[in-house]
């Protein structure tokens, strides 16, 4: 389904010619890399997908026009539909592409035109793999609770802490990391700077497997030397240039969430349509059409939710919290039942590993925990529902 012809009123004319390259790479280059016997390992294949979303131009959507992107602003609807079309195809090659955006938009956000003139660039062709280093462990949601510091020291910063979690450790070339310069201000200590891994004091510390493999691991900043000028903003600013990336980019998690659910729908229809049993396709059961009418149902409202959020971030709403947040978990949480569903009309099928059901279940798993689980949406939402009550 079309978003942009399904709900024209949240788009503009040129966003149907985005949804329509996003798809063709997806199915014509992403679709066959993915389903490949002999996949290369996972920093190749992140390199590999990278390189084809860089090619196709769709990293060109991440950054601002100025620096080689396509739009005079980072559009999130664009965003949106290119992860949901990415998403359909490859989680890895979703992810990916979400992580141009999520680790340079620190810089489109708050940074100078030095900055962006320098790092955006690389970006837009795809040449420069990007991280958000924010998750520690003992900080996650409670992002105060951080415990990396970065010391002022004349024209230097010097950066001592461990990020876990952070998708790209190893293969990215710059690292949006989060740390406090002032520990006694709470979230107002908080400053952002620009990490890469050939600065002195960095390192890889260990690289982690997760149920759906793609480049993740810790870094660890051991007197790490970085110049001022590669702050981002100014100190105490680190805080809300974080929440402002996230408020921006949650939507497009929902986004990618969708594209996992309409393949879904996609395998679970056309399995149960080929399937006999009984002497007839498992389709024409009607607990069968119940369950993926459900879940089809259910996506669809998600996707309403989406790409609300997405309209207003691209209309000049400062704060769209509350609704990303909606969108986000309404669509992480309709993706994973429907995808449930869709493992169990498969029956044996759905649980063989390399098969696609049992691949968007454990694609699908870890959208509803990263930039903020679904029980801390629903703790966002709630407390964001109060304040308006009070306007």
């Amino acid at each position: 389904m079309n978003p942009t012809t399904q709900y024209p009123m949240f788009f503009e004319e040129a966003h149907g010619a985005v949804y329509q390259r996003a798809q063709e790479v997806a199915k014509t280059r992403i679709r066959p890399m993915e389903e490949q016997e002999e996949a290369p390992n996972e920093d190749i294949q992140a390199r590999a997908f990278a390189g084809v979303i860089g090619d196709a131009g769709l990293a060109r959507y991440a950054v601002p026009k100025e620096y080689g992107g396509m739009k005079e602003e980072v559009d999130i609807r664009s965003i949106c539909l290119i992860r949901e079309s990415l998403a359909s195809a490859s989680g890895f090659a979703d992810s990916m592409f979400a992580m141009q955006g999520l680790g340079s938009y620190p810089i489109t956000l708050a940074g100078t035109h030095d900055q962006k003139s320098k790092w955006l660039p690389d970006v837009a062709k795809g040449e420069r793999l990007c991280a958000f280093a924010l998750t520690e462990e003992n900080a996650g949601s409670d992002v105060v609770a951080m415990e990396t510091r970065a010391e002022r020291r004349g024209t230097q910063y010097v950066l001592n802490g461990r990020k876990r979690y952070i998708t790209n450790t190893g293969v990215a070339g710059s690292y949006v990391v989060f740390a406090k310069t002032d520990p006694e201000a709470g979230h107002r200590g908080i400053s952002a700077f620009i990490v890469t891994p050939d600065d002195p004091g960095f390192r890889v510390a260990s690289r982690q497997r997760v149920t759906a493999p793609h480049p993740i691991g810790e870094i660890a900043m051991e007197d790490c030397v970085v110049n001022a000028d590669r702050r981002i903003g100014a100190e105490g600013d680190g805080f809300k240039v974080a929440m402002g990336t996230l408020d921006r980019f949650r939507p497009t998690v929902g986004a990618a969430a969708l594209g996992l659910g309409a393949r879904a729908l996609e395998e679970g229809i056309g399995y149960t349509q080929r399937r006999h049993q009984f002497g007839a396709p498992l389709f024409s059961l009607q607990a069968v059409q119940m369950v993926l009418a459900q879940g089809a149902t259910d996506l669809e409202g998600a996707r309403l939710l989406v790409y609300t959020a997405a309209w207003h971030a691209d209309h000049g709403v400062a704060r769209i919290t509350l609704e990303a947040a909606m969108g986000k978990l309404s669509a992480t949480e309709s993706a994973f039942r429907l995808i449930d569903s869709c493992v169990q009309v498969h029956g044996g099928a759905g649980v063989i590993v390399g098969g696609v059901p049992e691949r968007l279940y454990r694609e699908i798993r870890a959208l509803r925990i990263y930039e903020g689980a679904s029980d801390v949406q629903k703790l966002v939402i709630a407390r964001n529902l109060a304040k308006r009550m009070e306007e």
